[in-house]
């Protein structure tokens, strides 16, 4: 992720990063609260989320290697709608939105860097959106399958089953019929 910054970029970055660790279980944000810092994911699962009627709703799943925010929190610094939630232990390096955009002020590259992490991060959820709309069942497990098939061991299957908006008794027939 970070391979496209110079040295300087990356010293510069890290020097304004903070180590931080979250148990399994723990939330990192609630609905209500403003998310004050961006994670870069080292290691860990998380899962953002949201309850509509007591109902979970799975919005998406971050793990090593992807940043982790409730995005329009983070970055319009108001409360969040929905939840993340750790679904193992974690470690994370936070970065605060002050911080952000004072290396924003001090490297164009970091700036641009960000930018093209977030517009990445628009496509995905295009993305997902239109699979929700537009795939079969089968079709969007598969392409769960073909993009994230590790999660199929690491998450509980009925957290992928809202994710993919499959009730828990199709998901699993397809689970177990399904070769991925």
């Amino acid at each position: 992720m970070l391979n496209h910054l110079s040295a300087s970029d990356k010293e510069l970055l890290y020097s304004r990063l903070k180590h931080v660790v979250f148990k399994k279980g723990e939330y990192i944000t609630l609905p209500g609260q403003v998310q004050e810092n961006l994670y870069l994911i080292q290691s860990g699962i998380q899962m953002s989320f949201f309850e509509n009627e007591k109902k979970m709703h799975v919005v998406a799943f971050t793990f090593a290697g992807d940043m982790c925010a409730v995005p329009d929190s983070f970055f319009f610094q108001k409360p969040s709608k929905y939840a993340i939630q750790c679904l193992s232990d974690s470690e994370m390096k936070a970065i605060s939105f002050s911080e952000l955009n004072a290396l924003f002020d001090e490297s164009n590259s970091l700036e641009r860097f960000f930018r093209k992490a977030t517009e990445s991060f628009l496509a995905g959820i295009i993305n997902r959106h239109l699979e929700l709309h537009t795939l079969s069942i089968e079709e969007r497990f598969r392409a769960f399958g073909a993009r994230s098939s590790q999660l199929f061991q690491l998450v509980p299957h009925k957290y992928i089953a809202s994710y993919l908006g499959i009730d828990p008794t199709n998901f699993s027939k397809l689970f177990n019929s399904v070769k991925i």
